[in-house]
């Protein structure tokens, strides 16, 4: 039984794309344009945005720097005003990443972390869910990452910032279900976007936007609630979350050399 009201026909039905500039939320927004969707992209590149839009007719963009909580509260109101009621999907795919270890700390750094990958959605969950709740449907799904299923080398700032969001989209699920809200969390594995390719190391199971965007539009579509990928690469993860503290240890020290 699905866990959330499937999403299968995306026909005239209004999306809006948090962190749509490129990568993962860019993919997204193209995919469900091709099926129909009418798509409000966001994110601080303008004219990203605006490239988006020429490509996409009938698409919108609203930039926007998700920091800052008055100006997520103007667009969700905006986006409001152009599909006349919430939309049907709220995606939240800004993201930040600078790999960092302990030996190294960066204070600024971690912050900007929190700022854009943790209160960034705090902040669009106080502009949209007084909507979502008013109009007793819709869907909230937050991109997180493997990153966040337990502790791993050069992670430090990343990492706890997607753990936050797995545990916040749990407590949104059960809170929100009951209202008829739909709940996803978003777990991907290594993705070739402009973050990823800050890594200097090879990432195994590397997949295109493009494959992460269907992976996406049929988890939605099958009413789940959480989705990683690709599984040949995140069904080891999942599992080594449930190992005890000392073989958990070992064996990322075995398998990353730290």
């Amino acid at each position: 039984m699905p866990l959330n009201p499937p999403l299968t026909d995306w026909q005239g039905r209004w999306v809006w794309i948090v962190g749509a500039s490129t990568g993962i939320g860019r993919a997204v927004a193209s995919a469900l344009h091709g099926q129909g969707a009418r798509v409000v992209v966001s994110a601080r590149d303008a004219d990203a945005l605006g490239r988006f839009v020429a490509m996409h007719p009938g698409s919108h963009a609203l930039p926007l720097d998700v920091t800052q909580a008055a100006a997520v509260a103007q667009a969700a109101q905006a986006v409001q005003a152009l599909a006349g009621r919430a939309p049907a999907l709220v995606l939240y795919c800004a993201g930040h990443y600078r790999a960092q270890r302990a030996t190294a700390f960066d204070l600024a750094e971690m912050q900007r972390h929190l700022a854009v990958n943790y209160q960034g959605v705090l902040h669009l969950l106080q502009a949209v869910l007084p909507q979502l709740l008013a109009a007793g449907e819709g869907h909230l799904s937050l991109v997180g990452s493997v990153a966040g299923y337990r502790g791993l080398p050069m992670s430090l700032a990343y990492g706890p910032t997607k753990a936050a969001m797995n545990n916040l989209a749990e407590n949104l699920y059960l809170d929100l279900r009951p209202h008829g809200l739909g709940v996803s969390i978003v777990n991907p594995g290594f993705v070739d976007t402009p973050l990823t390719a800050q890594n200097g190391f090879k990432m195994p199971a590397l997949i295109t936007p493009e494959e992460a965007a269907r992976h996406m539009l049929r988890g939605w579509a099958s009413g789940r609630f959480e989705m990683n990928f690709p599984r040949r690469f995140t069904a080891w993860l999942r599992l080594l979350r449930c190992l005890p503290d000392r073989w958990y240890f070992a064996a990322v020290r075995r398998m990353t050399g730290h």
